[in-house]
This record gives structure tokens, C-alpha cells and sequence, in this order.
């Protein structure tokens, strides 16, 4: 699949700051995100695509709390998958629309995708990710108390749930999204790092945790033999010395450099960091070069005309 790329697009990307996330608010952001990945297919690349969902899993989240007297509530795991729908369409639809008007007649098609992890993993025994709204300490402390919650304190904000962040072992999907894009449909796929499950006496089976979505996006292009990942983000380039002194973009590092930047802690945790991760993992598993720019510049920075590329060293 070395005509094919991989495009992670961020949640953030469909909730823009200072909006309340409405399905129109979403509907609109797609579509301007939409047009840039289209002019990826315009250039003749078969694409693959996942995205983030952490303000709509957030949001989930609360609906399902709301509700919790009057109807079922949803554990997680139900969370991601609704959200991988509920993004899939309004993407795959905004998507549609512009190829269409590039006279591009490629189907397009969501993949609600599960991704197993280890129960085993370190991540389940401390609890790391935050998801879901800040709270008051009393009411933190009564959800711990009768939901088993781990929470955990933010001084600035309150308190917040966090649940484990295992990393990927396994696109359980992989086989049908193969053959997608062998038959020229463009896969929208592992959305919000894909729903976490893990194999129980020969089942699949749902646990409490969220998966980093840049790691199984590079898990996801490594399975399918994808040389190239773009991840989309709200900077143009990857930065040193981010907002301080002597800042400085980066426009083509190799594999080792972007190992050492992590190394010496150059990157946030909530941010950078995990896509400067995933790509060390990609391409450390036969992946040749990752892109990192803004949404509007994606066509130019796959043609290496813009954006930080990281590259295997020689």
C-alpha cells in the first residue's frame, strides 16, 4: 500500500475553542477539514483516516451520566464506539461533498474499530488519562466511593476521573480494513484510538480505558504497510523551546533526533509528546516518514513543501 496514507486528525479539530460542539458547529469544522484531505486524494493517494474524540467522549460521557435515572447508563468502552459513529458520519459525509465537487468518485466508509490491549498492561493499575468534566471534591469523592472512580485532583480546575491508558497491541478490524483499500474505498477507522477491549476464554471483551488515538494510528499504518503518516495538528510545525525562549520549528528531523527531543523532556505530555511517540513507533516498525502540520497545509507538507518530517536516518 505505498500509494496509501494515513491522516490522524485531531478531536480537537471538530470542536474549534470557544464552541459548545453542536452537530452544526461539527458539521461545518468537518467540512473545512474535509477539503484539505481531499486534495490528498486529488493527488492520487489512497487515504486512511482516524481521528481524536476526547470533547465528544466527554460529552457522551455526561449524557450517559444525566440519564442514568431514566435509562442505562454507558460504560466507556459503549462511549468510544458511539463517538467513532457518531464522527464517522459527520466526517464521512463532509468528506463525500468535497470529493464530489473534485469530480472524485471514491466511496467512503466508517469502520467502527476495536483495538485489544493487554489486561495486563501497567496502565490499568494507575490510572493516568483524564476524561469527562471537572467536579467539586464532594462529588468526586461520592462517585469514587459508589462508582469505584479514580480521581484525581487539579488544583487550578477541581477534580477529574482518569482511567487507564494501555497501549495498543492489535487492530482487531485489520483484515476488513485491508480490504477497503484494496478496493478503493477511502476508511475512516480506530477513531479515538479505537474501542478498548481484551481476549477473555477465547472472547472479546470491553474494558474501562482509553487508548492514545496518535499510538494506534501508527500501530494501524504499520499493519497495513503504510509508508507515510500525516498527523494533523493546530501548529504548523513541531517546535522546540515551545512559547519560550529561543523557540525554534523544526522542519526535518530524523528518527534518533526525535528520539532524543523525548528524551530530554523537549515535548508536553498533553500535547506533543505522544505524536512525536507514535512516530518513533512507526517508524521503528518499517514506516519511512511521518508529517506533523496544521490541517490547511497538508497537501503542501505531503508534497515537502511544509510541515516537520521526520524520517528514518540513514
Amino acid at each position: 500500500m505505498n500509494d496509501a496514507v494515513l491522516v490522524a486528525v485531531g478531536g480537537n479539530s471538530l470542536i474549534r475553542a470557544g464552541q459548545r460542539g453542536t452537530v452544526r458547529e461539527q458539521a461545518v469544522n468537518a467540512r473545512a477539514t474535509a477539503s484539505h484531505i481531499a486534495d490528498l486524494a486529488a493527488l492520487g493517494f489512497g487515504l486512511v483516516i482516524t481521528h481524536g474524540n476526547g470533547p465528544q467522549v466527554g460529552a457522551q460521557l455526561l449524557r450517559s451520566e444525566a440519564g442514568a435515572s431514566q435509562t442505562y447508563m454507558q460504560p466507556l468502552d459503549v462511549c468510544v464506539a458511539a463517538t467513532q459513529g457518531e464522527l464517522g458520519y459527520v466526517l464521512q459525509n463532509a468528506l463525500r461533498s468535497e470529493l464530489r465537487e473534485r469530480g472524485i468518485t471514491a466511496p467512503v466508509a466508517t469502520i467502527v474499530t476495536q483495538v485489544r490491549v493487554e489486561i495486563r498492561d501497567p496502565a490499568f493499575r494507575e490510572p493516568t488519562k483524564p476524561v469527562g468534566p471537572f467536579y467539586h471534591k464532594d462529588e468526586a469523592e461520592r462517585r469514587h466511593d459508589e462508582l469505584g472512580w479514580h480521581v484525581v485532583e487539579d488544583a487550578a480546575r477541581g477534580y477529574r476521573r482518569v482511567v487507564p491508558s494501555p497501549r495498543p497491541v492489535e487492530i482487531v478490524e485489520i483484515d476488513a480494513i485491508r480490504r477497503c483499500i484494496q478496493d478503493g474505498i477511502i476508511v475512516i477507522a480506530v477513531g479515538g484510538g479505537g474501542i478498548p477491549v481484551v481476549s477473555e476464554d477465547g472472547a472479546t471483551k470491553g474494558v474501562e480505558a482509553v487508548i492514545d488515538k496518535d499510538l494506534s494510528s501508527a500501530l494501524l499504518a504499520s499493519e497495513l504497510g503504510i509508508k507515510m503518516m500525516v498527523i494533523s495538528t493546530d501548529v504548523d510545525y513541531v517546535y522546540v523551546n515551545f512559547r519560550k525562549s529561543g523557540e525554534r520549528s523544526l522542519r526535518l528531523l530524523t528518527m534518533e533526533e526525535a528520539a532524543a527531543y523525548l528524551e530530554d523532556g523537549q515535548f508536553a505530555a498533553g500535547s506533543m509528546r505522544p505524536k512525536i511517540s507514535s512516530a518513533v513507533e512507526f517508524l521503528s516498525h518499517g514506516g519511512e516518514e511521518v508529517v506533523i502540520t496544521s490541517p490547511s497545509h497538508l497537501a503542501d507538507a505531503v508534497r515537502g513543501d511544509f510541515g516537520t518530517h521526520i524520517r528514518k536516518g540513514d
